[in-house]
């Protein structure tokens, strides 16, 4: 019969390959006895030998007849393929050689549904699929003790799984070309998807046999799972699987994907975003229909951080250069819920993912992932998403349902934000009411705000002495809302004055007369004085008036360096934040002409590991990098080490007493909060800074009118004409006369909700004025353009203080 004579030619074929046909002056390049030929391990000899059938190559004497129990098998293993059968039945798990066998048997016969009932099969049994594809070296059976419980370990010791991962690339590739193949793999997706759920569920299978993890590892090599086809049934069920793995699993499959290249991690992460924007696309969400309901959206956002931690852990990864974390004190008082026996109901302390404590790395420790950071972000979800409903699932310290802010890296900055303004305003209210809670019980007056009376020409030192007391005698006092009062002026704080305060602080601090920072003209930055002479108490209250910005919602027109924010969240400062964000450009440059140097460093540059710099006097410091510094030259093979001490001593030791100061008074307001486990370094910038692209067509966009003003109004018009041909400078006047300050808010000016009412008609001295606390332009009806821009020019040019409203 035909496919018994294919089966005898192809044989001999492999067995040519593999044995030669032992004639040692054979000159056939297709046969093991030629000299010039190159060894095949089996895997190819089976593929080779199927080209070579197709061919119809030459065919050296037959070799001898053999037992069959000597002869090689083109499918090594527990259960022979005999290809005489055309259902294959006897086939319980696939090799790369088994397949290209039944295929080419199939394309010889034109009929391809043998290979779909055996894709249909094997695909849909985990016992099937966990045994196929098996690496040479990895071959025992399951139980032995290579596989077993005890055999886990280390997760390290396990991102090696026992799948050749090239053979099912080169398998999925042949076979996904053929259209009759495709509806085999998503049925069989299905069947195996719901029986593994089960089975990672009720039977802990995993726990048993750690290379259960092999048909993730199989399923997710289809290039094709973002398909449509995929997307509706097949794509969920196994997402809803995958998160069954135990943290350990996930931890390890991680690992695995870390491995495997850009090109693969990114299809990880195509896939899974791909099914949550699908997904979120093709419902409807309301208020009784949460996405944080939906398990498929949920499913795949958890599979998407297995992804996200494998993207960090293949790219450029800073472990272990951390700061020193502070410890808080305990405190002896009591909070609301603990008064109230609350306690248990809601987290305490920052919330820490079980699957980043497992494999040991943070999003901080990835300088530079496989996959940028903002591809991880899903702007359909987020559309979508009802933040404060979300954040009282994170807040409540019960797995009752899913928030998608303990997956930060899906979430946009923006809806971070609001993530923390409502961990910030429960933390307010809280306060309030505990406040009122102890004035009832001990008779006095209750104090719901955190007040500070300021004079507008000694504010330093007013704000300086009033929360030094207050962070020792009563630090939960911090976690009030701010209320400021500036002497002598009327007003009523309802944000605009306390936006106000910051900026005069701000400007106060950052006077080069005082010396607490150093500014850099060319890359316009601060960065703190090693030689100020000022006490710690200064840097704690700039610390304190950062974490009181945050907690307050008020955005800072400040300088720093990336390098600042990384240090406020953990990190020390390396070289890269030297070249990249550091004042002293010219030292980065010096020290990276050094590393790369290729003459002789010792004789020709003359340094030791004594380095000096200028006070803020001119006067020269000298410092030991090292013992003895001074006698020790650099040379060739100690520059790196010197760079490296150099970096660490001008980042972290030459100003560790004033950042410590800083960064204390930093986290007396921010300790407890999500903070670090919401945000990045360059986020934090973000959300304490606000954005620099200031889009004026975006804040005309979402623009409201009141008081008989609309869109359509001429003066509305030959406002924002006037707006548009401003320059850049007058922009920044405009947006801190309406705002309190310069930086558009996190999301970008079409977030900050402006709203343009009208103020009377037109009259010879009035001016525009603003309510910053609400974003309010309160604009008269003048009867001519020029006059409009003269009277606005005239209100951003020179306004300050209340008592211009």
């Amino acid at each position: 019969r035909k496919r018994a004579a294919a089966k005898h030619l192809i044989e001999h074929y492999f067995l040519q390959l593999t044995e030669g046909c032992g004639n040692a002056d054979c000159k056939n390049e297709f046969c093991a006895s030629c000299r010039d030929f190159r060894p095949l391990d089996n895997n190819a000899a089976a593929v080779k030998a199927l080209e070579l059938y197709k061919i119809n190559a030459k065919l050296c004497r037959p070799p001898p007849l053999k037992k069959e129990s000597d002869s090689p098998s083109l499918d090594s293993g527990p259960s022979p393929l005999d290809l005489s059968d055309a259902d294959y039945s006897d086939v319980h798990y696939l090799t790369e050689t088994t397949v290209c066998m039944i295929l080419s048997l199939c394309e010889e016969e034109g009929d391809y549904s043998p290979l779909v009932r055996v894709i249909g099969r094997i695909f849909s049994s985990a016992d099937a699929l966990m045994k196929s594809f098996r690496k040479d070296e990895a071959s025992e059976p399951l139980g032995t003790a290579a596989s077993s419980k005890e055999a886990l370990g280390d997760v390290s010791d396990l991102c090696e799984v026992t799948v050749d991962l090239c053979a099912v690339r080169r398998v999925y590739a042949r076979l996904l070309a053929i259209d009759q193949v495709e509806q085999a793999f998503v049925n069989a997706l299905i069947h195996l998807s719901a029986n593994m759920e089960l089975d990672l569920e009720y039977l802990n299978v995993y726990e048993t046999s750690p290379d259960y993890l092999n048909i993730f590892v199989i399923v997710m090599e289809n290039s094709n799972l973002h398909s449509p086809e995929y997307l509706e049934e097949a794509l969920p069920q196994f997402c809803r699987a995958l998160v069954k793995l135990p943290v350990s699993g996930l931890a390890r499959l991680s690992k695995l994907w870390s491995t495997c290249g850009l090109a693969h991690v990114r299809h990880v992460t195509e896939t899974f975003q791909q099914l949550i924007t699908f997904t979120v696309v093709s419902h409807e969400y309301d208020g009784e229909n949460l996405v944080n309901d939906d398990e498929t959206v949920v499913a795949a956002t958890q599979c998407l951080k297995v992804a996200f931690y494998a993207s960090i852990q293949g790219g450029d990864v800073d472990v272990g250069n951390d700061e020193e974390d502070e410890q808080d004190e305990a405190s002896d008082e009591l909070t609301l819920h603990e008064l109230l026996g609350e306690e248990q109901l809601y987290r305490k302390g920052p919330w820490v993912d079980p699957l980043q404590k497992e494999l040991s790395v943070r999003p901080i420790d990835g300088t530079k992932p496989l996959v940028p950071f903002e591809d991880f972000i899903n702007e359909s979800l987020n559309e979508v998403l009802e933040v404060d409903r979300d954040f009282t699932f994170f807040k409540v310290n019960e797995d009752v349902k899913f928030s998608f802010q303990s997956c930060p890296f899906i979430l946009t900055v923006f809806n971070k934000s609001r993530g923390l303004y409502y961990d910030n305003r429960i933390s307010m209210y809280s306060e309030r009411r505990r406040s009122a809670f102890y004035s009832m019980t001990q008779d006095t007056e209750p104090n719901p705000f955190l007040k500070l009376k300021v004079r507008r020409d000694h504010i330093i030192d007013d704000a300086l002495v009033q929360l030094e007391l207050i962070s020792t005698e009563k630090p939960s006092d911090l976690k009030k809302q701010l209320f400021i009062e500036f002497e002598g002026e009327q007003g009523f704080d309802e944000g605009g004055l306390s936006k106000e305060f910051f900026q005069l602080v701000l400007e106060e601090i950052f006077n080069p007369d005082i010396g607490m920072f150093t500014y850099d003209d060319d890359t316009r930055v601060f960065w703190f004085n090693s030689s100020s002479l000022e006490n710690e108490a200064q840097y704690t209250l700039i610390g304190l008036v950062l974490g009181l910005a945050i907690y307050n919602n008020c955005i800072l027109d400040l300088h720093f360096p990336m390098i600042v924010y990384k240090k406020l969240m953990g990190k020390k400062g390396t070289f890269s934040d030297l070249s990249d964000s550091h004042p002293v450009q010219v030292l980065s440059r010096s020290l990276k002409s050094l590393l790369e140097y290729p003459g002789n460093v010792e004789e020709d540059m003359s340094l030791s590991f004594q380095i000096s710099h200028t006070d803020m006097f001119g006067s020269p410091v000298f410092y030991d990098l090292k013992e003895n510094g001074e006698q020790i030259p650099v040379t060739r093979d100690n520059r790196q080490e010197f760079v490296n001490l150099y970096t660490d001593y001008m980042l972290n030791k030459s100003v560790e007493t004033q950042f410590r100061a800083f960064k204390k008074g930093f986290l007396m307001v921010t300790q407890e909060s999500p903070l670090k486990h919401l945000f990045r370094p360059e986020e934090l910038e973000l959300l304490i800074c606000g954005s620099k692209k200031l889009d004026f067509g975006a804040l005309e966009e979402t623009t409201e009118y009141d008081g008989g003003y609309s869109k359509d109004t001429p003066i509305i018009k030959d406002f924002w004409e006037t707006i548009r041909a401003f320059e850049e400078e007058q922009k920044r006047l405009f947006l801190q006369f309406i705002s309190g300050t310069v930086r558009a808010p996190v999301g970008g000016l079409g977030k900050l909700k402006m709203t343009i009412a009208k103020n009377g008609s037109d009259t010879d001295s009035g001016c525009p004025t603003s309510h910053t606390c609400y974003n309010i332009l309160l604009l008269p009806e003048y009867s001519s353009k020029a006059k409009l821009r003269e009277r606005l020019l005239k209100a951003i040019t020179y306004a300050k203080g209340f008592g211009m409203m």
